[in-house]
C-alpha cells in the first residue's frame, strides 16, 4: 500500500543540475532560496564554476536567466546572491573551464 501525504506536481519543483554533488528535483516550498537548494544537494563539486551559476525561469512562455554568484554567496556570505526560487526554476551550476 502507498499513502500519499502530500502530492507534488512537477510544476511545484525546483531542479538543481550541473556540477553539484547530487543533482535532483526538490519540492518547492515558500521561502526556498538558492542557498537552501545548494545545501539540499550537498554543495558544489570541485569542478564547478559557482560564480557562473544561473537560474533558468520561464514566465509567460518566455525564458529568462538570472545570474547567481554562488561562490560569493557560499564563500563570502554575500546574501544579495541568495535569490528566492520559484516553482519550475532550474538552478544550473556549470563546469569550470580548467
Amino acid at each position: 500500500n502507498v499513502i500519499v501525504t502530500q502530492a507534488v506536481s512537477t510544476f511545484r519543483q525546483i531542479k538543481v543540475v550541473g556540477q553539484v554533488r547530487a543533482p535532483q528535483s526538490l519540492a518547492y516550498r515558500d521561502g526556498l532560496n538558492v542557498l537552501d537548494a545548494i545545501l539540499a544537494v550537498g554543495g558544489v563539486t570541485e569542478f564547478a564554476a559557482p560564480n557562473r551559476a544561473r537560474i533558468v525561469r520561464t514566465e509567460g512562455g518566455t525564458k529568462q536567466e538570472i545570474r547567481v554568484r554562488l561562490g560569493d554567496l557560499v564563500d563570502k556570505g554575500d546574501l544579495d546572491e541568495n535569490v528566492p526560487l520559484r516553482p519550475g526554476d532550474v538552478l544550473v551550476v556549470p563546469e569550470s573551464f580548467f
